[in-house]
């Protein structure tokens, strides 16, 4: 196996190594710290993703990414919008995460995390041959599944009711 981002040679020239994707919210980061920003109405939009920085790595997460960045290259998907790009690229780099493409929602897009995150990835197999999907949203798995990507769904935070409400419901993480 090459290091991480060489190309490998192919009949038809250079190729991208695979990439395993990871999502952040629940799988890399845990964000119960900033839940109760959205627990109440209204909810603190602004608060809660300006607070996404201090999110603790969930370990589980995070040596799996580390692990699977030894066979594949990495990539990142999200429903975060485009506006917290350059506080998520931070917290990955702070967590030793190499860097790779990271998708995101573009700002005002409210729809459900299930149907966005598929699309979002869909564009990046166009790229690339994604050898799997690594998410803790149980819908966005079954989405994944339907769409014909290999998914390892991530229980290691436990299920946090409010994020399937903001997130399937709300269209807003």
């Amino acid at each position: 196996m090459r290091p991480a981002g060489e190309e490998e040679e192919g009949a038809a020239g250079p190729q991208l190594r695979a990439v395993a994707v990871f999502d952040l919210d629940g799988t890399l980061a845990d964000v119960r710290h900033r839940l109760h920003l959205v627990r109440a109405r209204p909810r603190d939009w602004e608060a809660f993703f300006a607070a996404a920085p201090a999110d603790p790595p969930l370990a589980e997460g995070v040596e799996l990414a580390l692990a699977c960045a030894r066979q594949c290259d990495l990539a990142y998907v999200t429903g975060r919008p485009e506006s917290c790009r350059r506080d998520t690229e931070d917290w990955l780099a702070r967590q030793g995460l190499p860097a790779g493409p990271l998708l995101m929602r573009r700002d005002g897009d409210r729809r459900p995390a299930r149907t966005v995150k598929p699309e979002l990835l869909r564009s990046l197999a166009q790229e690339r041959c994604v050898t799997a999907v690594v998410d803790d949203d149980a819908q966005v798995c079954i989405a994944y599944e339907a769409t014909g990507f290999r998914v390892l769904h991530a229980p290691w935070m436990e299920p946090q009711p409010i994020l399937d409400v903001v997130q399937e419901r709300e269209g807003r993480t």
